[in-house]
């Protein structure tokens, strides 16, 4: 079931969670598909691993957007804008990464991207622990993302490959949490709507 953020939030927060799950699933969608290309890529060179690294995180910066008020978040609460900033930070390491190629470059900007989500993340899941229907996904995911971008700058000077490997290990990793929160808010929904009509 979805709940709302704060229980004294008003119902249309409610009824903008009924569609979280649209793009919880475009997020999942993006990084299985970036965890697929890093698996069967044996030798990728520095520019395709800026485009196929740039083309996740815009892919995921955008995700994140489309998810902020449907999650209940404001945008002008901390909150929401820790995720708005979180999801603009992603969205211009993906445009750089692209732009400006090197294993040092990705590797450094890619965990800074990745970090500062999985910080949001991590303060969105204990704030709202227990009381929103993403909290422990959250707090997973934030995790996941630390401890990828942790352990991406101790790869730069294996290049390409192994700087998409490690990345796109989290990306699979946190995928997979991602379809699995995005099919539940999916069925919960539909449960909520087959209900409301009886």
């Amino acid at each position: 079931m979805t709940f709302p953020v704060n229980p004294a939030e008003p119902a249309p927060a409610a009824a903008h969670q009924a569609e979280l799950w649209k793009p919880v699933l475009l997020r999942a969608v993006a990084a299985l598909v970036f965890g697929a290309v890093t698996i069967f890529w044996a030798a990728p060179s520095v520019a395709g691993m800026g485009l196929a690294g740039g083309l996740y995180f815009l892919a995921t910066g955008a995700a994140l957007f489309r998810g902020i008020p449907r999650a209940g978040l404001r945008r002008d609460e901390s909150p929401g804008r820790a995720m708005s900033a979180a999801a603009s930070i992603l969205i211009g390491a993906g445009v750089t990464v692209m732009i400006l190629q090197g294993s040092l470059l990705f590797g450094v900007i890619a965990a800074l991207g990745i970090g500062l989500l999985a910080a949001a993340e991590l303060y969105l899941g204990w704030r709202f622990r227990g009381r929103h229907v993403l909290g422990r996904d959250w707090l997973a995911s934030g995790v996941i993302g630390l401890g990828t971008a942790v352990a991406l700058p101790f790869f730069i000077s294996l290049g390409p490959h192994a700087l998409l490997g490690v990345a796109g290990g989290g990306a699979i990793i946190s995928g997979v949490l991602w379809i699995l929160a995005g099919l539940s808010l999916r069925h919960d929904a539909r449960t909520g709507t087959a209900k409301a009509v009886n």
